[in-house]
């Protein structure tokens, strides 16, 4: 799908839409009912192609199945999913539709070109990294811990189908990156030294200890010990003779052939039709069309911007040096590292969660239902990972949790860690994530769609109501939000950098360095991550700036019928969608509210 297409998608009228759950026109009951059941299909068409969206969604139907994504079987289906549903959608006439109805057939035109869009590119040939790729949550899911479900014998049997299903795509993607490396297509040799220990851990001899013994090592009540001693059996036999050795496959070639033929260069640009494909990431990533020179001169306006609030901070403590030896200050300051084991974290966050709670209601009419949690991030992925946020179930049973790594509790730095929950927790992506899945007027398909702009955007924006929440009292706290936001303005610079503008990994971590007060390990991870997945990094800052102006907007044109918890509830009723739509929703509820 050209620009010009995509761009004209988004900037189609959308005037009918400005109140998607709340004020509809009518639509004829035929017409609504087959509209809903194209939507209906396409969701549940699309869990059979995606069997982990449902499983992380709380649907065990499909808990055997991981397909091999990087077949050409697959890739077909794929391509037919999508523009069946492409013609199905657009047999529909806007004025038969309601507005809800309206505004579901714009994001599912729009997800279904920006889709078919990626699969021209040679992205699959490169199916492993760092951060990102299957081998990660595939891990989680066999600690037992996560979203794969161990409570009967069916669900012990299931995963290990999906186990069979899973090394069949493991062995693919050595077969898809052998054909990269004669095509040009390799990841830089930083990153394959980061997965090689991630392969390698999953080699552990020792059975008891291996990562995949974990639901076996915690059976739950209700099995009978005949059943327990059978799966145990199988567990063992399928850890050493299918899981080692494929894991162990995959760490040699890593090592003795692939990290040879890893690049030294850092950008997508030096990878054929790199540049092409770095302006879809953008618009997949920011769901605008803007450029990446547009957003590089961004980046660097805000960057500035931001330098000149932390000017303040660094007075107000009575720093005596620069700005750069006031962030080697805050990285080293023993007092802002106060902790000795990870539980004291935990218990921070969860303490942070306490404080805010009285003014959240204050803020927001809409919130919840599902549970939160706070955990330490996994172990075997803790070096690599950043804080996350992984939902909860959509049906409410499995909580919404909140990961951060601590490797290290004695060295582990406090002064970002508020404005860290509010992003990550509440009122960020849990609120955002929860509400949407709860929703009684979206339809299915929308309640699992994720556009970063939109969702980092909204997680980066609810930062700043770290005031209005009882939260930043201390300097340093006020500070950590103050680079948190540096920190997604400096991703517009470098991700562009590295990307179009020939930038290396030292030179991008050496500007981190020069403008954040982030750990050198920690913006070298970072950096890293840019390099794995490029454009991800620039959703955060153009979405949060986004609707920062649209709360602006609201609050000059409205004056005193202006309600913060009016607009939160307009942002968030209808879930991830390209901010062109939310800024036209939110533009006619401004209009409707005067």
């Amino acid at each position: 799908m050209k620009k010009t297409l995509l761009a004209g998608m988004m900037a189609l009228s959308l005037i009918a839409c400005k109140n998607d759950a709340t004020t509809e026109t009518t639509s004829t009951g035929d017409t609504s009912l087959a509209f809903n059941n194209v939507l209906d299909n396409y969701y549940e068409d699309g869990l059979k192609l995606n069997p982990l969206n449902a499983t992380m969604s709380g649907d065990n139907r499909y808990n055997d199945k991981f397909p091999d994504a990087l077949s050409q079987s697959h890739k077909d289906a794929v391509k037919t999913y999508y523009t069946s549903y492409r013609d199905s959608i657009q047999q529909f006439n806007d004025s038969d539709l309601t507005d809800t109805e309206k505004m579901s057939k714009e994001v599912l035109l729009w997800d279904i070109a920006i889709n078919l869009e990626g699969m021209e590119f040679k992205k699959d040939l490169t199916p492993i990294d760092q951060m990102w790729s299957p081998h990660l949550m595939f891990g989680q899911l066999a600690s037992g811990a996560s979203a794969q479900p161990f409570n009967t014998v069916e669900d012990y049997r299931n995963w290990q189908q999906r186990v069979d299903e899973y090394l069949v795509w493991l062995n693919s993607s050595e077969t898809n990156m052998r054909k990269g490396m004669t095509e040009g297509y390799v990841l830089p040799k930083s990153l394959i030294k980061k997965i090689i220990p991630q392969m390698d851990a999953m080699t552990e001899p020792s059975i008891e200890n291996h990562l995949f013994y974990k639901p076996v090592a915690n059976f739950p009540d209700g099995i009978t010990e005949e059943d327990q001693n059978i799966i145990r059996t199988d567990y063992k036999n399928m850890i050493e003779g299918k899981v080692i050795p494929a894991y162990a496959k995959m760490r040699d070639f890593l090592q003795n052939e692939y990290l040879a033929a890893g690049r030294d260069s850092s950008g997508y640009s030096d990878l054929p039709q790199g540049s092409e494909y770095y302006d879809y990431a953008i618009k997949l990533y920011t769901t605008t069309t803007m450029s990446a020179d547009e957003i590089h001169q961004l980046g660097l306006s805000e960057v500035a911007r931001i330098r000149k609030e932390m000017e303040k901070v660094k007075e107000q403590v009575g720093f005596k040096g620069d700005l750069k030896a006031f962030f080697d200050d805050v990285r080293t300051n023993k007092k802002l590292m106060p902790y000795s084991n990870p539980e004291e974290i935990i218990a921070n966050f969860n303490a942070m969660h306490e404080t805010i709670k009285p003014q959240v209601d204050q803020l927001f009419s809409l919130q919840p239902k599902t549970a939160f949690e706070v955990r330490q991030t996994e172990a075997f992925r803790e070096k690599s990972a950043s804080a996350e946020y992984n939902p909860g179930s959509l049906d409410g049973t499995r909580p919404g949790i909140f990961y951060t790594p601590i490797p290290d509790a004695t060295t582990y730095n406090v002064y970002s860690d508020e404005s860290l929950f509010l992003h990550e927790a509440i009122p960020g992506h849990h609120f955002q994530v929860s509400l949407t899945q709860e929703s009684e007027t979206l339809p299915q398909f929308r309640k699992t769609l994720w556009y970063s702009a939109y969702g980092e955007g909204w997680a980066l924006y609810t930062e700043s109501l770290g005031k209005e929440l009882g939260l930043y009292t201390d300097p340093y706290q006020y500070f950590g939000t103050l680079g948190a936001e540096m920190h997604r303005a400096v991703r517009l610079v470098v991700d562009t950098g590295i990307h179009t503008k020939g930038w290396s990994r030292e030179k991008a971590i050496a500007y981190c360095l020069e403008n954040e007060a982030e750990s050198e390990a920690g913006i070298t991870s970072e950096i890293e991550r840019y390099m794995a997945n490029p454009g991800q990094a620039l959703s955060y800052k153009i979405g949060q700036l986004k609707i920062r102006e649209l709360r602006d907007k609201a609050t000059q044109e409205l004056g005193d019928k202006f309600d913060i918890r009016d607009f939160h509830k307009e942002v968030l009723e209808t879930g991830c969608i390209p901010l062109a739509l939310l800024e036209e929703k939110i533009n006619g509820w401004i209009e409707e509210s005067k």
